[in-house]
C-alpha cells in the first residue's frame, strides 16, 4: 500500500469514527446541561462546580447550568440526580459525604451511592491539614504523637467540620494516641480559639488553613492525603510523617444516573480531562486547595467503593449520626 493510500484510509478510518460516534450519542449535546450542586453558594464545591461548568460549556458549545440543591449533608440534590432521566443532561458534583460517609450517617438514605449513579471523572481532591499553634514547642507529627503520649488528655484539637472529625479519628487509630476534638461550627470560631490557646491543634482544609500559616498565626505540620499538596510542597504527608497508609480527603467527582450510555459517560470523561489538564485551571483550583484529578470512570468507581467503606468505617468507630 502506498503512502498517499494509506493516508486516504486513516482519514476515512477517523472520519468514520466520527460519524458512529456521533451517530451512537444521538447528537448530543443538543442543549441545556444542568449540574446538580449539593452546597450553596460561595462554598469550595459550588465555586469548583462553577469554574468546571464553564469551561465544560465551552467545550462543549452548550450552556452548562449549576442548580444548588443544598440539605440533608447532600441527600437532597443527590437523590434529585439518581432519579433523573440517564440521559446525560442531569449531572451531579458527587462527594464524599454524598457517596461514602452519609450512608453511615444517616438511618435512611433515598437512594443506593453505589448503584444509583455512573460515575463520570474524578476532578479533585481537597485535602486537609493539621496544623499547631506556633508557640507551642512542636515542629513535627512525631513531636505531636510524643507530646500527646507524655502528657495524655492534655491535647486538645480545634474540630470545624465532620471531615476534620473524622481525620482525627483516623490519625488516633493510626497514632495509637488520644487527641481530644472539641467541636466548632466553622473555621473561623476555631482559629480563634486555636490562635488564644485554649485549643493547641486545628485540623481544617488547606484553603482554609493556609492564608493563616502564611500570617505566622499557625504552624503546618502535615497534609492528608497520600501524595503531597501541589501548593505546599514543602509539607510532609501524615503517611510521610510516620502514619502509614493515611490517605484521608474530602473530594469531588462528576457523577451521572444508572443508566446513561456508556457513549456519553466517556464523552464527558474525556473533555473533563481536557479541562483539568488546562494550566490556568490546574492554577486556579491549586488556590482553592483543590488537587486536580481526572483519570477514568473505571477509576473513580474503582475509589468509590474504597472511599464507601473507609469513611463508613470511620463515621460508625466516631459514632457520628445526622442531626
Amino acid at each position: 500500500m502506498n503512502k498517499t493510500r494509506l493516508i486516504s484510509c486513516f482519514l476515512f478510518g477517523v472520519l468514520s469514527l466520527g460519524a458512529a460516534t456521533a451517530q451512537v450519542l444521538g447528537g448530543f449535546p443538543n442543549k441545556q446541561i444542568r449540574l446538580v450542586v449539593t452546597g450553596t453558594p460561595g462554598q469550595g464545591t459550588d465555586v469548583l462546580s462553577r469554574l468546571v461548568g464553564q469551561r465544560l460549556s465551552e467545550r462543549i458549545k452548550q450552556p452548562v447550568f449549576v442548580d444548588n440543591k443544598p440539605g440533608a449533608g447532600g441527600n437532597i440534590g443527590a437523590d434529585i440526580v439518581a432519579k433523573s432521566l440517564p440521559d446525560g443532561y442531569t449531572l451531579l458534583m458527587g462527594t464524599n459525604a454524598t457517596h461514602a460517609a452519609n450512608p453511615a450517617m444517616y438511618a435512611k438514605m433515598p437512594y443506593d451511592p453505589l448503584k444509583d449513579f455512573s460515575p463520570v471523572a474524578m476532578v479533585g481532591l481537597l485535602p486537609m491539614m493539621i496544623s499547631v499553634n506556633p508557640q507551642l514547642p512542636i515542629n513535627t507529627i512525631q513531636e505531636l504523637i510524643d507530646a500527646s503520649r507524655s502528657k495524655p488528655g492534655t491535647i486538645n484539637v480545634a474540630i470545624p467540620s465532620t471531615s476534620a472529625r473524622l481525620m482525627l479519628q483516623l490519625f488516633n487509630q493510626l497514632s495509637r494516641v488520644d487527641l481530644y476534638p472539641v467541636n466548632y461550627k466553622g473555621s473561623g470560631p476555631a482559629f480563634i480559639d486555636l490562635f488564644g490557646g485554649r485549643v493547641q491543634v486545628t485540623i481544617d482544609t488547606v484553603s482554609a488553613s493556609l492564608p493563616q500559616a502564611a500570617a505566622g498565626k499557625l504552624r503546618p505540620l502535615a497534609v492528608t492525603t497520600a501524595k503531597r499538596f501541589d501548593a505546599t510542597p514543602l509539607v510532609p504527608t501524615l503517611s510521610e510523617s510516620g502514619l502509614q497508609g493515611f490517605d484521608l480527603a474530602p473530594w469531588n467527582a462528576l457523577m451521572a444516573p444508572k443508566g446513561t450510555p456508556k457513549e456519553i459517560v466517556v464523552f464527558l470523561n474525556m473533555h473533563v480531562n481536557a479541562i483539568l489538564a488546562e494550566p490556568e485551571l490546574k492554577k486556579r483550583m491549586l488556590e482553592l486547595g483543590i488537587q486536580p484529578s481526572g483519570g477514568t470512570p473505571e477509576q473513580l468507581d474503582s475509589f468509590i467503593n474504597t472511599e464507601f467503606q473507609k469513611w463508613g468505617e470511620l463515621v460508625r468507630q466516631a459514632k457520628i449520626v445526622a442531626e
